[in-house]
């Protein structure tokens, strides 16, 4: 069964958050093996390729991502969450492009594909999340009875309500709607 991946929150970092489902009845997690991890991090756009998931890299990837939650939802976010996502961010691994000198004998620029890939991508959404934290984008959790996703409120007004109106936007409005007419 394919998982029901959600890439409506705006930002990698809350996408990454969103891989834990119904967090209000106790949750339904996506990552559930590395290679979960492995589909999301290609279906995500972090990697160009499907990686090899080492088995510590999957309790590392929840680890980050309720350390993102915790950050972004929590009054207070305790040092210990603040102290993991810029110890992971700190796993970035710029390569500097190099010159390919082609068989023709043109030359032109590669960018070598980084080393521990993983890490590499977890530290990406880390630093994601470093700049939504301290950016001027506006964190909700969607307002549908049940679902609790994470996204950014890019409305003008800054009122949208729900992860996306496909998901949980036209049940909320078909349940007013048929409450309306039932009366």
């Amino acid at each position: 069964m394919e998982p029901d991946w959600s890439f409506d929150g705006g930002r990698a970092c809350l996408d990454l958050v969103n891989t834990l489902r119904d967090r209000l009845i106790g949750g339904r997690e996506l990552l559930t093996d590395t290679g979960a991890l492995a589909d999301w991090l290609l279906a995500a756009g972090l990697l160009g390729h499907r990686p090899r998931v080492r088995a510590t890299e999957l309790p590392a990837a929840r680890e980050l991502r309720e350390a993102i939650d915790r950050v972004l939802t929590a009054p207070c976010p305790t040092s210990a969450d603040v102290r993991l996502l810029n110890d992971t961010a700190a796993g970035t691994e710029p390569l500097p492009p190099r010159l390919h000198r082609c068989p023709d004998g043109t030359l032109r620029r590669e960018t070598p594909r980084p080393r521990e890939p993983v890490r590499t991508a977890l530290a990406a959404v880390a630093l994601d999340a470093i700049e939504l934290v301290t950016g001027a984008d506006r964190v909700r959790i969607c307002a549908g009875e049940d679902c609790a996703l994470r996204f950014v409120d890019t409305s003008p007004k800054g009122n949208r309500q729900w992860c996306s109106m496909a998901r949980c936007g036209n049940r909320a409005k078909a349940r007013a709607h048929y409450q309306r007419h039932r009366q």
